[in-house]
């Protein structure tokens, strides 16, 4: 089995109508439930990304994995992803207006991937999500949504809730253009440097795309973009 592999790019890359065919009937009924055809596609395209990257990680032909989905609160159908087949190795997807990226590897793995909004930063967002530290580096929006994904990438490992955003303190980590790329690494998909960086023992892979999408992802072992 490899180490952590994480894939990402435009939807409109990896989408594939006969793909669908990979996916099983209850995320198809989620795919046909969305309103809008955009949303359908980024579900779509996510799911098999998903599957493509496991296969890469097992070596495996991706028809051989089934990926499901389970709610502590809900059951099953949606929540938290996992391979049937192999249901101790870490699963994550994110997906955001075009966009979608996904982990798969040994351990816990968390992703998010959120476009950056135009404009000043939400002051509520700022209370509730941010520790007391993190709060002047909000500057702006830029500043907030990277501190967000981190946060939604520790809840997607089951390390976080939303109604304890607050707890926990990233404000030592640099933000933007305060950290350099490894030597020899070059951009993410579709935007700026790559940002390794390590917090209490975690992995952390950081970029923004040049669509404004900004993604982490945390992992319990050093990831591989592919």
């Amino acid at each position: 089995m490899r180490d952590c592999l994480v894939l990402a790019g435009p939807t409109d890359e990896i989408y594939s109508a006969a793909g669908t065919d990979l996916l099983t009937e209850v995320e198809r009924e989620r795919a046909a439930a969305f309103v809008r055809e955009a949303d359908r596609r980024d579900f779509v395209a996510a799911h098999l990304l998903v599957r493509r990257c496991a296969a890469k990680v097992l070596g495996v032909p991706e028809d051989r994995l089934t990926l499901l989905q389970h709610c502590d609160h809900c059951g099953p159908g949606h929540g938290r992803p996992y391979l049937a087949e192999v249901p101790e190795l870490g699963v994550s997807l994110s997906h955001s207006h075009g966009y979608v990226c996904v982990a798969v590897g040994p351990g816990r793995v968390g992703v998010d991937a959120e476009r950056v909004p135009a404009g000043p930063p939400d002051r509520a967002l700022v209370s509730h999500a941010l520790a007391p530290a993190e709060r002047p580096l909000a500057r702006d929006n830029e500043a907030l949504i990277r501190l967000w994904v981190r946060k939604e990438a520790l809840i997607k490992r089951g390390e976080l809730t939303l109604d304890a955003l607050g707890t926990i303190d990233l404000s030592a980590l640099p933000l933007g253009g305060d950290a350099t790329p490894p030597d020899g690494e070059g951009a993410g998909p579709g935007g700026e440097g790559i940002r390794r960086l390590e917090w209490a023992g975690r992995h952390l892979l950081e970029w923004r795309t040049g669509s404004g999408v900004a993604v982490c992802v945390v992992t319990d072992h050093p990831a591989t973009l592919g």
